[in-house]
């Protein structure tokens, strides 16, 4: 069966996190530089781009509850994947990459992606 909460859940979580992501990347684009904002953009787009494609295999539909706790597993494990391959390739090929800023953007992105779980955690949900 499909959730429809935790679609709609993790519909706002992506475009949250687009927010969250555009908000980074202006700041240290203003304040820092190009190099700054291009990094904080890099940051946030790790996590909103594993998002998307977790959020698939965590909308997938099952038939117990088991089943929808592996999904999850499945999903944030893809995530990480991604985050890790995203980051590894931006600091091997972007030489101008800014820590700081894209550790805020890592960061903003994962917190609206943990408050996004919070929120599922405390949704009526009925598997």
């Amino acid at each position: 069966m499909k959730n429809t909460i935790s679609t709609a859940i993790f519909s706002k979580m992506l475009r949250l996190q687009l927010v969250v992501t555009v908000l980074i990347t202006i700041g240290a684009l203003v304040f820092f530089g190009f190099s700054a904002g291009v990094s904080g953009f890099i940051g946030g787009f790790s996590v909103m781009f594993a998002a998307f494609f977790a959020t698939k295999i965590a909308n997938r539909e099952v038939k117990t509850p088991s089943a929808a706790l592996f999904n999850l597993l499945k999903a944030e494990a893809l995530k990480i994947l991604i985050i890790i391959a995203v980051l590894f390739f931006a600091f091997k090929f972007y030489k101008q990459l800014v820590s700081p800023a894209l550790l805020a953007g890592v960061a903003a992105a994962a917190l609206i992606s943990g408050a996004a779980i919070g929120k599922l955690n405390k949704a009526d949900i009925k598997i």
